[in-house]
């Protein structure tokens, strides 16, 4: 697997967690987007909530996580606080996990 892929990236982002939550910040549904242009990632992501006390921890981990990824050669972060986030977003595992839908 290319380790740029949109597949690989999600991968390593899920050992990133939301401290408050306990859960990875991908299958929190937290991720938006990601693109990649000659090593450089542009992640669009937003936080649970607009005051996130952990904004600064959860955006440091995205950064250093993908900085280890082989061939990532700087990070980008559009935080976009604007868009609502509902549990719709968020992965089966995740909803199962919270006992979302059951």
């Amino acid at each position: 697997m290319d380790p740029l892929s949109d597949e690989a990236l999600r991968d390593a982002l899920r050992d990133v967690f939301d401290p408050e939550l306990g859960y990875n910040i991908v299958d929190l549904g937290m991720i938006y987007g990601l693109s990649v242009d000659d090593g450089k990632i542009d992640v669009t992501m937003t936080l649970t909530t607009p005051g996130c006390p952990a904004s600064e921890m959860i955006q440091g981990g995205v950064v250093q996580r993908l900085m280890d990824v082989e061939g990532v050669k700087g990070v980008a972060i559009d935080l976009g606080l604007g868009a609502a986030r509902s549990p719709d977003v968020m992965s089966p595992a995740a909803k199962e996990h919270f006992g979302i839908g059951y």
